[in-house]
């Protein structure tokens, strides 16, 4: 067919966007009011540094709850994905909706909205402002981790000190926790320390829960030299507790540093607390993760020996051990002796062994345990499904990998963005668009919005196909038209296509329609596939050499 043709299509507009994921629990309803006066430190907060839009299901940890007002939702979020420039007047766009903004809106907005930094917070300061509208406590805490993931830290501090000063929002400690963590995510641990110890500049006392939270936040990221150095100072002004010590046992254990993590186990006796189950596992987890699984074998044995029964995570640590070690016969031995107890490992621990099944070709084995997770009343999630779907896709084999998502649905696991991608990329990759077709009208019925990664395996896959450049050009301009800016080497590789089979013209009427975007950064990338040699980075670029979309 003609590639002209392409240029009739008429994408669906979907106002549904893609769905951020939500961490928060559900907190008291209590609520608050920020002044407008914060709004004049508007000017200072840092231009958006572009978006990265995600699959509309959650990970294995996340749970999703039914949205209420979801086409109210929808069409905010997209007003927030196509006003992300400084300069837009968002404001005005959001107008019209004033009057059904709810707390249970905003909140919903700002989870799906979590990547889009600065209008989210131009949003808050918005609703804030409508009369008789209070944010509530959970409203708070989401905006704070959306700036602390995009690393806005003098805009957090700025916000702090306007909640200060005008004593109309209590500032608890759970929102620390939440800057700890952004620091420490970031990579800097002594910022979250220095937050640490601002806490009582804000009418808060930190208390060893408090302490606890920073160490867990460091040591996480792999900053437990740092949390140790901070303990070592502080120690005495607080009663560490076992729990104390143990984070910073795993800590040091997840760096492999074996004899540290053995040091706080001996001082945290030293100091009179009594060793628990939690604080032996850390250990146990430490030599397992060292490689150490003989010394770890010997320690499992003294803590029987003491009267400590190990539970399901102390077998769990030698199942994810020997993973690492590549002794399938060793977990299974392991596993054997957890039946025997009557003891179920976690989801994590079961999705360990069906990866390393499928990475050893014993994908029935890999079935096997999916049964044993049902029949024990384990809820294989996505990264369950997703490791065999892998293996078949892997292999080309179509139909099995069809029956394995429906069987996914029929357990209740719904297919996430990676579940969808491994599946399209094979049936384009062996030429079933019949398929593929029914696959992508299907993701809507399941209320499955397709991210930047799922458009750039169609387009992709479509380029690489002889004869399908029609379909590379019309997947592009759906997601122009949903306002998703794609990949810079999504573009660049669709241009050089289209260049390459003499068409020309065809760049630069895209080109044209993504300039009359509402989406600042899709108009930058028009430049791309006008051929300007000028790249822009977009911070879902940067992931773009993990996906293989080809």
């Amino acid at each position: 067919m003609a590639i002209t043709t392409f240029l009739r299509y008429r994408s669906v507009h979907y106002f549904s966007r893609t769905l951020f994921h939500c961490y928060l629990s559900p907190l008291k309803s209590t609520q608050y009011c920020l002044s407008s006066s914060f709004s004049s430190y508007l000017p200072t907060c840092n231009a958006f540094r572009g978006c990265l839009f995600m699959s509309s299901f959650t990970d294995a940890e996340t749970k999703k709850e039914p949205e209420k007002n979801p086409d109210l939702v929808n069409e905010i979020s997209r007003i927030l994905s196509d006003y992300r420039s400084p300069h837009h007047d968002i404001e005005s766009a959001l107008n019209p909706f004033s009057g059904s903004i709810s707390t249970d809106v905003v909140e919903q907005v700002l989870k799906r909205c979590k990547n889009l930094e600065f209008s989210a917070h131009r949003f808050f300061i918005w609703a804030q402002k409508l009369s008789s509208f209070c944010h509530s406590r959970e409203s708070f805490h989401i905006l704070f981790d959306i700036l602390g993931r995009s690393k806005q830290f003098p805009l957090i501090w700025d916000f702090l000190v306007e909640m200060r000063t005008n004593r109309s929002c209590e500032i608890t400690p759970e929102i620390f926790w939440l800057v700890f963590r952004a620091y420490s995510r970031a990579g800097l641990p002594a910022d979250a320390i220095r937050a640490f110890n601002k806490m009582v500049d804000f009418g808060i006392k930190p208390c060893l829960a408090d302490l606890d939270k920073l160490l867990l936040a460091l040591s996480k990221r792999k900053h437990a030299k740092q949390a140790q150095e901070f303990f070592d100072k502080v120690k005495d002004d607080f009663m560490p507790s076992v729990k104390t010590y143990s984070i910073l046992i795993r800590g040091w254990g997840d760096l492999g540093e074996v004899a540290e993590a053995q040091n706080l186990f001996d001082e945290m006796l030293e100091r009179g607390c009594s060793a628990d189950l939690l604080a032996y596992n850390s250990i146990l987890d430490s030599l397992c993760k060292a490689g150490k699984m003989d010394e770890a074998f010997n320690f499992f044995m003294k803590m029987r020996s003491i009267g400590l029964i190990p539970d399901a995570f102390s077998y769990s640590i030698f199942i994810h051990g020997y993973c690492t070690a590549n002794d399938i016969h060793s977990v299974f031995r392991v596993l054997d002796q957890m039946r025997r107890y009557k003891l179920v490992p976690n989801v994590f621990t079961y999705n360990c062994i069906i990866k390393k099944l499928c990475k050893t070709k014993k994908v029935d084995e890999a079935y096997q345990l999916i049964d044993e997770m049902i029949s024990e009343g384990v809820r294989p999630d996505c990264w369950s499904y997703n490791t065999i779907l892998a293996s078949h896709c892997d292999h080309n084999e179509v139909n099995l990998a069809h029956r394995l998502v429906s069987r996914m649905e029929q357990n209740n696991c719904l297919p996430d963005k990676h579940t969808y991608n491994m599946l399209l990329k094979m049936l384009i990759r062996v030429g079933r668009f019949d398929r593929v077709e029914k696959v992508w009208e299907s993701m809507e019925d399941r209320s499955f919005y397709p991210s930047v990664s799922t458009y750039s395996v169609m387009v992709h896959g479509f380029c690489q196909k002889k004869g399908k450049l029609e379909e590379a050009c019309k997947y592009f301009e759906m997601m122009i038209d949903e306002g998703i800016p794609p990949y810079t080497e999504t573009c660049e590789k669709l241009r050089n296509r289209l260049i390459g089979h003499g068409l020309a013209e065809q760049t630069e009427i895209l080109a044209d329609k993504m300039e009359r975007s509402t989406s600042s950064l899709i108009q930058e990338l028009a430049s791309i596939m006008r051929g300007n040699k000028a790249r822009v980075k977009l911070k879902h670029d940067e992931e773009y050499s993990d996906e293989n979309f080809e």
